[in-house]
């Protein structure tokens, strides 16, 4: 499980960068964050949120049901 209060601080690396967007990440069935501007979502791996942006990139286009659980690993 991941710490609560670094939950309450991450924010999209994507979405940060721009001030017009809060880059709010939700916490999906305890193993996605979900940002909630772009879509994009980041897999926790070992308790481990990854906030790769290539990571995000790459399950944007992913619907929220049809997110693995658990996360594959990064291989």
């Amino acid at each position: 499980m991941v710490n609560p209060e670094l939950l309450e601080i991450l924010r999209c690396p994507v979405c940060i960068r721009d001030e017009g967007k809060q880059a709010l990440l939700t916490l999906h069935r305890d193993v996605w964050l979900l940002c909630q501007d772009c879509d994009r979502k980041y897999p926790i791996l070992d308790d481990i949120p990854v906030m790769l942006i290539e990571v995000g990139d790459k399950w944007a286009a992913t619907a929220v049901d049809a997110l693995p659980v658990p996360p594959p690993n990064l291989d």
